[in-house]
């Protein structure tokens, strides 16, 4: 009796255990593929994120903000007379 009951759970766990391994495997399959599609996510970010900073390094150079505020803004340094300097005293605000 008992070998009879020993022989159906292991004509049952060997199916079992071979489902599980392959459902494992697909899984593994799954996962693998969604990270490598992260990593190649992530890398694209970066270089975009590399190529945003250049492009802000070369934007705010001094030289450039001035000649657009000149030529194309019709922009002028101010003369010191259209210069207004306010001071505030440090023990408090506006007093």
């Amino acid at each position: 009796m008992i070998k009879n009951v020993m022989a159906v759970v292991m004509t049952l766990a060997i199916p079992f255990f071979l489902f599980l391994t392959v459902w494992q495997t697909g899984r593994y399959a799954e996962i693998d593929s969604e990270l490598r599609s992260l990593d190649m996510e992530q890398q694209a970010l970066v270089n975009q994120n590399k190529r945003l900073i250049s492009a802000i390094t070369v934007l705010s150079v001094p030289e450039r903000i001035e000649r657009v505020a000149t030529e194309e803004l019709y922009m002028r340094k101010a003369r010191s007379d259209e210069i207004m300097r306010i001071e505030l005293k440090r023990e408090g605000l506006g007093g």
